[in-house]
Order: structure tokens, then C-alpha cells, then sequence
């Protein structure tokens, strides 16, 4: 057999590979509903499907699952039991949270993902609503494909179809297409950009699949350089998540981090996280001023990051600094060149410690960044940055 006869059988069984994954949730209905959704995409193999979290734990090592799907509150053991001992037992495994929206909820989900979980997917609070929601069913299937490493652009090119048709949403979705430039160089590594000269005056984040966890990471150390520019952050997150999330951050960085208001002022030293259903612009108002812009979806996201750094780009030029860390998709991509062509820098998370290399890949790729680094590198670097070093 000859080499090239080889790897193409290789390639072709690592394409045939599906995507093993186990359903956790107490509810039977439940239960029985998402792993019947999931059996029904060609590459998923529901591997198991367990009423609470210590059938689970008992069963992960043999079932050897590439994502679980957890429910929070279960009898027996529950989610956040359970989620240390998944870790434990079956190294590797991706856990999606799945729970109810609300704010012990949110709180739950947000020290899961502290704790190792990948993501987690708000779910409707009653069986019938699980039932009738497409929205939560594309979205369960896109996560779980995403964390298991599959391609969803097909599933997103379905749900934007699904958008953009009058029965399903009377707003449009607004697409940024981003012209991806050559990223290579002849020693296979991504081109960049120079740095801009501009000392930052402001710092940007924009985050989606795993970007909890990223974040955290970055501001744990970043703190005591912050006194001087204002922080603006969109996580794609629905409202009761963007408080909590907020109060996290807060925390994390030892200073002022909650939902940014319509109408308020940036000031230095302070962190500012788009509220959930709002996408976070700014405006120049006697200063940068917080403009929430209540209209379509783009990228199929509400907040987005691109209309965030768009507006970034226009108020502060090449003294924007901004930042793309973890997540499914491309949203941020088409602003990160914004920010780049206003004379800004953009830095990319990296591919081996991103959860989901989607968004921090597409800006990669556009061939914009300044430095594409991995998690634990991307504080010290912007430290650097904003002291002029």
C-alpha cells in the first residue's frame, strides 16, 4: 500500500469518526429528547444517557464519551457533583452545563465552568418549551459539534436560514463576511502585523465558547495595570448570565466590572460587560459613552463583538488594543479588522488553549493580528502593551 493510499484511508476513517457523546438530566422527557435530536445527526452516537450524575460517574471511563451534556439539578448526585468526577474518570471529556435560566442557575453554571466544564446552554424551563424550541435545539446541536471538533458551519448556515425567514424572527440577521488574506509564512507560521506605536487607551475583549474560564485567566493578574484605560467585554451570554458574569469578573480583577449602561461615560480603571440581548457600542459624547443598540443579530449573536469593536475602531483608532479569545464562530473577526485598518493591534488566543478555535481562528486567519498567543501569555502581553514596553 502506498503512502499517499494510506493517509487517504486514514483521513477518510478520521472523517467517518462520530462524535461520542453522553445525556445526564433527571427528566426522562428530557432526556429522551436531546439524545433522540442528536442520534439524528450523522456524525453524533449517543454513547449514553443516565437519569443523574452518579449513574454517569460510574459509567464514563466505559462509555469514553467525547462531550457530555449535564443537567445542574438531579437527584443522587447532581450536575456539580458529578462535574470534578466526569474530569477525573474519563480525562479529555468536554461537559456542556445544561440548566435552567436563572440566576442560581447562571451562579451554578458560572463556578462549573471555573471548575472545568466547556460551556453550558441555557434550557427552557418546562418540558413543553424544550419541546417547541427549535432555538434550543439548534444551539444544543451546534455546541455540542463545536466542543467535539466537528465543522459547524453547515449548522449555522441552517440556523441563519431559519432566521432570516419571517415565521421564525422579524429581524434580520446582520453577516459580516471577512476577505481571509494568505496567514503563512514559508516556515508555516501565522503572518502578523507590528504592534500599534499608540499607547492603548482602551482595552477590548470579545469571547463566546469557553470564554468564562479566558477571561478569568486574563483578568486574574491584569488588574493593577487597568487604572488607566476603561475595559469593554462581550461574552455571548443571555441577560441573567452577563450579571452574573459581571460579579465574577469583579471579583477576579479586584475592581468596578458590571453590565455597561445606556448613556454612561467610560472611565478609566472600570470594566464594562455588554448586557445580554444588547450589543455594547460606543459613541463620542463629550467622551466615549455607552450606546446599547437593541437591533438585529449579527453573526447570530446578541451582544456581538463586531459591532462592539466597529465602534472601538471609529472613537479610538490606533489607540485600540483589542483582544479575541475562545469561542465557536467568527464573530469578531470582521471587527478585529476594523480595529486594524483604524491603526489598532489586535491579539488572538491561540488554537491549542482555546476550547473552540472559531473566532480566534477566523481573526487569525484575516491576517490582522499582532500576536496570536497562547491564554496563559496574552495578560503579560497586554501589561506590556499599555505601559509602553
Amino acid at each position: 500500500m502506498s503512502l499517499s493510499t494510506a493517509a487517504n484511508l486514514q483521513a477518510n476513517s478520521a472523517d467517518a469518526r462520530k462524535a461520542r457523546v453522553m445525556v445526564v438530566d433527571d427528566s426522562v422527557v428530557i432526556r429522551g429528547l436531546v439524545s433522540r435530536w442528536l442520534r439524528e445527526e450523522e456524525d453524533i452516537e449517543v454513547v449514553a444517557s443516565h437519569r443523574h450524575g452518579l449513574l454517569a460517574v460510574n459509567d464514563v471511563a466505559k462509555s469514553r464519551p467525547d462531550v457530555v451534556v449535564l443537567d445542574i439539578e438531579m437527584p443522587e448526585m447532581d450536575g456539580i457533583e458529578a462535574l470534578p468526577q466526569l474530569l477525573k474518570n474519563c480525562p479529555g471529556v468536554k461537559v456542556l452545563m445544561s440548566s435552567t435560566l436563572t440566576t442560581r442557575n447562571a451562579n451554578i453554571s458560572l463556578k462549573a465552568l471555573q471548575l472545568g466544564a466547556s460551556d453550558y446552554i441555557p434550557k427552557p424551563d418546562n418540558n413543553r418549551g424544550v419541546t417547541t424550541s427549535k432555538e434550543f435545539r439548534d444551539e444544543l446541536v451546534a455546541k455540542v459539534k463545536a466542543l467535539a471538533g466537528i465543522d459547524v458551519s453547515g449548522v449555522a448556515g441552517a440556523r441563519a436560514k431559519e432566521l432570516n425567514t419571517p415565521k421564525t424572527s422579524g429581524q434580520p440577521v446582520a453577516e459580516r463576511p471577512v476577505r481571509l488574506a494568505p496567514v503563512l509564512d514559508e516556515q508555516g507560521k501565522i503572518l502578523l502585523k507590528p504592534f500599534s506605536r499608540a499607547i492603548p487607551k482602551i482595552l477590548a475583549i470579545g469571547s463566546s465558547t469557553g470564554g468564562p474560564q479566558a477571561l478569568f485567566e486574563v483578568f486574574k493578574n491584569l488588574s493593577a495595570s487597568l487604572d488607566r484605560i476603561p475595559v469593554v467585554v462581550t461574552q455571548h451570554m443571555p441577560a441573567t448570565f452577563t450579571t452574573i458574569l459581571s460579579e465574577h469578573i469583579s471579583r477576579t480583577a479586584n475592581r468596578d466590572c458590571h453590565e455597561a449602561i445606556d448613556g454612561e461615560k467610560l472611565e478609566p480603571g472600570k470594566i464594562y460587560v455588554a448586557p445580554g440581548g444588547f450589543h455594547l457600542t460606543l459613541v463620542d459624547k463629550g467622551g466615549p459613552t455607552v450606546k446599547l443598540d437593541d437591533g438585529p443579530q449579527v453573526n447570530f449573536c446578541k451582544p456581538a463583538v463586531d459591532p462592539m469593536f466597529d465602534s472601538v475602531a471609529k472613537l479610538f483608532g490606533a489607540s485600540a488594543l483589542g483582544i479575541i479569545l475562545t469561542g465557536m464562530g467568527s464573530d469578531g473577526a470582521a471587527g478585529s479588522v476594523s480595529i486594524s485598518q483604524a491603526g489598532g493591534s489586535i491579539i488572538a488566543q491561540d488554537e491549542e488553549t482555546s476550547v473552540v478555535w472559531g473566532m480566534p481562528g477566523a481573526t487569525a486567519r484575516a491576517g490582522i493580528c499582532s500576536a496570536v498567543l497562547p491564554l496563559n501569555e496574552i495578560t503579560p502581553k497586554i501589561i506590556k502593551i499599555i505601559q509602553g514596553c
